[in-house]
């Protein structure tokens, strides 16, 4: 029997707003360690606890610059380049800081997921990443695919026979069309490797929440756009995608004019 997923709209502010409040944790951790430490570094040397106490000061400025620059680029505004690497290092720390405060708070893990991820959409957007579709690669679990199929496509997506019991021949149509490269993984280190094979200069994701999110960070600095897949039969089984959402990231992603004809 079919089941319902009732999936509400990602809002980018619910991780912000996780982000900022594990920077002020961050913050206060940090001024607590300092505080402890500074009685016995003094007894070294009376300089130690001033050292410490500005190199802290000067990570925790550079972290909450960077978190300010994420949130102005949301925002479609100018901020500096040096913070846009700092930034995702910065968000990649504190990231499980903010999933546990988002615990404390009683938010569903998968929220926070799905926030992060449109946060990472929103700011490869407005970087205008744009390749030649052979630099493209759309990679997608097997569970996309109909589970009852016989055909193996996780080495070869040719190999799919195009029936209409599942969306892979909706990609496979997808990747002629435009010319992009499209594979089907079994999980994290085939993934790994087909990019590790393909290099590609950008990645479309289709994945549930959790692959997207360790998956965005694993291969930055690539720049990937990820596509929630949908699961109407539960998690890892019969996963579908809204393939007009495919299609438009596609097009976001592939400079034209460097198609081949």
């Amino acid at each position: 029997m079919e089941m319902m997923q009732v999936m509400t709209r990602p809002k980018k502010r619910l991780f912000l707003a996780l982000l900022l409040a594990s920077l002020v944790v961050a913050a206060l951790s940090t001024y607590g360690l300092w505080k402890v430490s500074a009685p016995g570094l003094s007894s070294i040397s009376q300089h130690l606890p001033l050292l410490l106490g500005a190199l802290l000061l000067l990570v925790l400025a550079v972290g909450a610059l960077s978190v300010m620059g994420v949130i102005l680029a949301l925002l479609g505004l100018p901020t500096f380049g040096i913070f846009k690497g700092v930034a995702w290092t910065v968000i990649n720390m504190l990231f499980p800081l903010a999933t546990f405060l988002g615990r404390l708070l009683d938010v569903n893990k998968e929220r926070v997921e799905r926030s992060f991820i449109e946060v990472s959409n929103q700011l490869i957007r407005q970087k205008h990443v744009k390749v030649k579709p052979e630099q493209l690669l759309i990679l997608t679990p097997h569970c996309i695919q109909l589970d009852t199929c016989p055909h193996k496509i996780t080495r070869d997506i040719a190999n799919c026979k195009d029936c209409g019991g599942c969306q892979v021949g909706d990609l496979l149509r997808l990747s002629q069309k435009y010319g992009v490269h499209v594979a089907i993984v079994t999980g994290g280190t085939l993934a790994r490797k087909v990019i590790k094979t393909l290099r590609p200069r950008a990645v479309l994701a289709i994945a549930c929440e959790r692959d997207l999110t360790s998956g965005i960070q694993d291969v930055f600095p690539l720049p990937v756009i990820g596509v929630l897949n949908e699961r109407p039969y539960g998690p890892c089984c019969n996963t579908k995608v809204q393939m007009s959402a495919v299609e438009q990231a596609v097009l976001q992603f592939i400079d034209m004019n460097g198609r081949k004809a």
